[in-house]
Parts: structure tokens; C-alpha cells; sequence
């Protein structure tokens, strides 16, 4: 099974809202997730992104593997900075 860290979309149309979950690659995009570890909104000014840091190094050291779209955030986060530093304490 392979794991990912991906965007859910909610919200209306044209008024997107996104919520950050792990999820099985199979299942669908909005589909059935393991866990929901944060939010993003990209209508504010500025971009509203939270994530549970916690959560989300926990599970990328275990091998889930962020989409694109979410690595550009965790990346302007500082996120992937923290997990490169943890996999090298290791």
C-alpha cells in the first residue's frame, strides 16, 4: 500500500478550500483518507496554510510521499527543511 499527503477538495464552486489528508494512493481524491492533518485556502490574501508539523514529519519519515502541490507548501512551510534534518539525526 502506498501512502500519500495529498489536497481534499472542499468548498463550493469556483471557491475552493482544501483540507491536507494521508491517504491510500488508490483510493480517490475526495474519496476515503486516513487521517486529515491540516487546511489550505488559496482565496485569502495571503494564502492560508496550517498543518499539524507533528503529524506530517511523522508520517513522510514512514514513507508517505507528499503530491506535488503539497511538497511546494510544506516547502514554503519550512516542512521538508525539518524532514531532511530528521532523516539525517537518524
Amino acid at each position: 500500500m502506498a501512502v500519500k499527503i495529498r489536497l481534499k477538495r472542499m468548498g463550493a464552486k469556483k471557491s475552493p478550500f482544501y483540507r491536507v489528508v494521508v491517504a491510500d494512493s488508490r483510493s480517490p481524491r475526495d474519496g476515503r483518507f486516513i487521517e486529515e492533518i491540516g487546511t489550505y485556502n488559496p482565496l485569502t490574501n495571503p494564502v492560508e496554510f496550517k498543518v499539524d508539523e507533528e503529524s506530517a514529519l511523522k508520517w513522510m519519515l514512514d514513507g508517505a510521499k507528499p503530491s506535488d502541490t503539497v511538497r511546494n507548501l510544506f516547502s514554503k512551510a519550512g516542512l521538508m527543511e525539518k524532514l531532511h534534518n530528521a532523516k539525517n539525526e537518524k
